[in-house]
């Protein structure tokens, strides 16, 4: 295990070899460059996405070429969710940005980069997909972990990305929080909570897929908590080393998008930047959306892949934080809850 790479990993890689290697090929037989598409696009994206838009790129992009005509082409770039949305603000000039938390577009929002009402350009508050926090046990579940208070038992290492950095480390944070509150409990014996889960936390990686690493491929940890669909990809790949756990409640962890207008409104392509979001809430991208393990939006869809999504009881940001600039206020700027919590550890 310790020697065996993650395959979408691995395959990401080898493509980005096989490319560049073409490209020199084609430069030393003095065969002609392709021709370069008519409009690009960055997508600036979290990083458990990766996966998911490598099959739904294409997808467009054939879409686009047959009904317009013209050909497009949907650049990447990846990592921590709110590592990627400073990028953004510092003058990374994203197309679009498909992140896995609001906080990380509002944010974008107050600096003028992004519609203020960015969550009413799309349906379903511009979030063509939701996931939810669940774990990814070893095989046998040997620490019997079956719900959030598990998490805080000693002797359980706990893999959780920086709640600071990525998104689904934020997500996991007020989850467990969450998980309190939804059984009658009060602030206080949730920061209790939070505060045991966190100092059984090993490492804090920057990112979703830096964490899912750290647990497969460093053998670090006994559970790792992240988005429903991540560990579905792991286990699809290593089902015989692990397990996977459904806590009793857990969060709804949406995934928004929006378009960056400053950049596309520059560049001139805000219908094809509107065209790619669109896609995704197209039963073509519904389909791809559920193929890859998150929750569609399209009702059609979901009900064709309603085996693989556990019944399981959610609640929102929005219900129990008060929405989240009061969540991001509260427990993650510099000074708050997290910080207080962790600085403890």
């Amino acid at each position: 295990m310790a020697n065996k790479k993650i395959a979408f990993s691995a395959v990401f890689q080898r493509s980005r070899r096989l490319l560049l290697a073409s490209v020199f090929a084609a430069g030393a037989l003095g065969v002609a460059p392709a021709i370069a598409a008519d409009v690009t696009l960055l997508n600036v994206s979290y990083d458990v996405a990766r996966e998911l838009y490598k099959d739904i790129n294409p997808a467009f992009e054939a879409q686009y070429k047959q009904q317009t005509g013209k050909s497009i082409e949907i650049k990447q770039s990846h990592g921590g969710s709110s590592k990627q949305a400073r990028a953004v603000a510092d003058g990374l000039e994203a197309s679009v940005v498909t992140m896995n938390q609001a906080n990380d577009i509002d944010m974008l929002a107050d600096r003028g980069l992004v519609a203020k009402d960015w969550a009413k350009k799309f349906p379903n508050n511009a979030a063509p997909s939701y996931s939810t926090m669940v774990y990814l046990v070893r095989k046998g579940n040997p620490k019997g972990i079956k719900d959030w208070s598990d998490l805080a038992k000693p002797g359980v290492k706990v893999v959780i990305p920086n709640p600071k950095t990525a998104g689904n480390g934020r997500y996991t944070y007020l989850a467990a929080w969450g998980s309190v509150l939804q059984n009658g409990g009060n602030d206080a014996q949730a920061r209790e909570l939070v505060t045991k889960i966190f100092k059984n936390v090993p490492v804090l990686d920057g990112g979703g897929r830096a964490a899912t690493t750290t647990f497969t491929q460093r053998q670090i940890g006994d559970v790792l908590v992240t988005f429903e669909n991540e560990v579905n990809l792991v286990r699809a790949e290593f089902g015989d080393n692990f397990d996977i756990v459904y806590p009793s409640v857990s969060i709804l962890a949406e995934s928004p998008v929006a378009v960056v207008d400053k950049v596309v409104d520059k560049k001139g392509i805000r219908k094809e930047a509107t065209a790619y979001l669109n896609f995704l809430y197209s039963e073509a991208g519904q389909e791809i959306i559920a193929k890859h393990y998150l929750r569609p939006r399209s009702q059609a869809v979901a009900k064709k892949y309603a085996a693989q999504f556990k019944p399981i009881k959610l609640f929102t940001v929005d219900d129990v934080f008060g929405g989240w600039r009061a969540a991001q206020k509260r427990h993650f700027d510099d000074g708050g809850e997290f910080d207080k919590i962790y600085t403890s550890k």
